[in-house]
């Protein structure tokens, strides 16, 4: 058997108080929520005559009401629509995990649609310091399904594979931590750099176009390393649930690069 790298034993509940306990996978949810936010009060310092602080840290509340929501029906209906639909109950353990980027994404962008009309904010201004703290979440999401040992990669011989506790015997590549990286870390250093130029702060809504190009081409490269559900399986050509999923950001994020255009201040 080849080496590999050895899967560090983190219990996926932090601490436990009675019946309460303390989980990883909701810290990281609170923890993206939480510092995405105080991120995008610092950016909106750069524009107070558009924003203010105090609109992004109130946006927190209707963020995670759209992450939570969202992420959890479009689990529901993207991959275990007929077993929720048997077991409807269900729906509601949460802490039991299953959430969807997609479902949440679209949650956030509902949210966000209704408090910049409630606020009468520049939806699309809005929207690109929204995705500049959006990698935040999604790098501590994934170093959570990494924690909780899911969302693990397909069978390999590379040097750095690991052997996953709810993965069987074989070693497997580490997808998760992928996911951290390139949507997380690598999608995080680029959105911000970008936002920072003339040629995209003059054009509302680029920036929330490249992310999603940018979120889509890193989900859909790292679903060739990621083991699909085993209730889905691949799908068309070998595709994965994943990848046909980024496919409507491909085509949203290029009308909003094109759009950005007409919106020249």
């Amino acid at each position: 058997m080849l080496l590999a790298l050895p899967f560090p034993a983190i219990d996926p509940i932090i601490f436990e108080l009675g019946p309460i306990a303390v989980r990883w996978y909701s810290l990281a949810y609170i923890s993206g929520l939480f510092f995405g936010c105080m991120y995008m009060g610092r950016l909106a310092k750069r524009m107070p005559d558009i924003l203010s602080s105090d609109d992004a840290v109130d946006f927190m509340t209707w963020a995670t009401v759209g992450v939570i929501l969202g992420g959890r029906i479009g689990y529901v209906l993207f991959y275990k629509f007929d077993f929720y639909f048997e077991n409807p109950s269900q729906i509601f353990y949460v802490w039991q995990g299953g959430m969807s980027f997609h479902g949440g994404f679209l949650g956030v962008i509902i949210a966000g649609i209704l408090y910049t009309r409630r606020q009468k904010i520049r939806a699309l201004v809005f929207a690109d310091i929204v995705v500049c703290a959006a990698p935040i979440g999604l790098f501590f999401g994934r170093i959570a399904n990494f924690i909780n040992s899911e969302l693990y990669g397909r069978v390999t011989d590379v040097s750095w594979a690991m052997v996953f506790p709810t993965g069987g015997p074989q070693l497997r590549h580490p997808s998760q931590l992928y996911e951290a990286f390139l949507e997380g870390l690598v999608l995080f250093i680029l959105i911000n750099v970008l936002w920072r130029t003339d040629f995209a702060s003059n054009r509302p809504g680029f920036v929330t176009g490249i992310f999603m190009l940018g979120y889509a081409a890193a989900r859909s490269t790292v679903e060739l390393f990621r083991q699909p559900d085993a209730h889905i399986g691949f799908l068309f050509l070998g595709s994965t649930m994943g990848q046909w999923l980024s496919l409507p950001m491909v085509l949203v994020g290029i009308f909003f690069i094109f759009w950005s255009g007409k919106n020249i201040k």
